[in-house]
């Protein structure tokens, strides 16, 4: 398999996973990597930045895969099959279709910067 077909499957098994999350037959271990999953996937803020030549772009080529494929390796076959046929048709043009899969992620950053200026304003 090419990078580029691994990155295309990529793109289809992140709604899968998403999808995974949600399902009462994941296993907590395997809904815990899915929402780190999924997290990381939507979020504007990278463990290494883009900025930072090499390293930067490494990061979104070897952690994401990483935590995706470790999601996966903890959801059942039948369950992950299950979603990843779900999953079809969830995005178009590089978008999902719900922009309302990406309220999770930024809830969790609103808070995290809620926490941070309630800590810097009210010492």
């Amino acid at each position: 398999m090419t990078l580029k077909e691994r990155a295309a499957g990529l793109k289809s098994d992140i709604p899968a996973v998403y999808l995974a999350l949600k399902s009462r037959e994941t296993p907590k271990i395997a809904r815990i990597a899915a929402f780190l999953t999924v997290a990381y996937a939507l979020s504007p803020i990278d463990l290494i930045p883009d900025f930072i030549p090499v390293l930067g772009y490494l990061d979104d080529l070897i952690v994401l895969p990483a935590l995706t494929a470790l999601t996966i390796h903890l959801i059942p076959a039948q369950t992950f099959d299950r979603c990843r046929e779900q999953a079809r048709g969830m995005w178009e043009n590089g978008r999902p279709k719900k922009w309302y899969f990406a309220l999770p992620v930024a809830v969790v950053w609103l808070l995290l910067l809620w926490v941070v200026l309630r800590i810097f304003i009210d010492p």
